[in-house]
């Protein structure tokens, strides 16, 4: 039998407000006698490490949860290049246990606030999520993950995290499969899944539709039209995320993979 992954409102987006400048270039952090994100901390106004924080890389991991701790801190999420966490790793560990967070991205030495509400659904940014999704996707890096405090601000429009995760998944650093996912697998669009909102077309929404009448593995999608096996990883680590995933092992396409 077929089991649905768990890791399903679209609103208007605000676009205001820039980046907020931290420094200028990586010779001025060294310049204040600091490294990774202690040197940004001053610049922004983070609180300095407490005792009990943890640290993957240069990212740090302030009051979590066990459970997430020891999620984001598994070697998988490690970015090789010692320069913080993927942002969708961070948002799929998210959602794997219903926590609402508090990111602190980089990209160019600027830092980009970034409140997420899984069970909501919804994300909230002093850049809009126009703005936010126009960035240079593949090069933001979570450099501070702490638990998000209350719910979303009345007086701020919040985006749809869906669409921040698909275009994530689609766009962002990782072109292989969620750890859920790996492994040999047949796969298939859960019956009733929503995809509306993210104004599917081409390549990616024919292989929507074929998934929603039959099942597939990786391999099998890579070679449909249009797809290799990064663009096959994406596509169902997005579908994946948007709680739209049936993933099986047992099925014979899965045992044939």
């Amino acid at each position: 039998m077929f089991q649905a992954t768990l890791p399903a409102a679209h609103a208007d987006v605000d676009e205001t407000a820039d980046f907020v400048d931290i420094v200028h270039t990586a010779k001025a952090v060294e310049a204040a006698g600091h490294g990774g994100l202690q040197g940004l901390s001053e610049f922004e106004g983070l609180s300095p490490a407490q005792d009990g924080d943890s640290h993957v890389g240069d990212t740090r991991l302030s009051g979590l949860s066990p459970s997430l701790l020891q999620d984001l801190q598994s070697a998988e999420l490690c970015d090789r290049r010692g320069a913080g966490l993927d942002l969708l790793d961070v948002l799929a560990a998210a959602l794997r246990h219903n926590r609402a967070l508090q990111l602190h991205l980089e990209l160019d030495y600027r830092v980009v606030p970034l409140a997420v509400w899984p069970q909501a659904r919804v994300v909230q940014s002093p850049l809009g999520l126009h703005a936010l999704l126009d960035l240079r996707l593949p090069d933001l890096r979570v450099l501070r993950i702490e638990p998000a405090r209350g719910a979303p601000r009345a007086s701020d429009v919040p985006s749809s995290l869906n669409v921040l995760l698909w275009e994530l998944a689609l766009r962002g650093a990782r072109g292989t499969l969620l750890a859920p996912l790996a492994g040999p697998a047949a796969y298939r669009v859960a019956p009733g899944t929503d995809l509306q909102a993210l104004a599917l077309s081409g390549t990616l929404a024919a292989a929507v539709e074929k998934l929603r009448d039959e099942s597939a593995s990786l391999r099998d999608i890579a070679g449909w039209p249009g797809f290799d096996c990064d663009r096959a990883s994406r596509l169902l680590n997005g579908l994946y995320l948007q709680t739209g995933l049936i993933v099986s092992r047992v099925h014979p396409a899965a045992l044939a993979d």
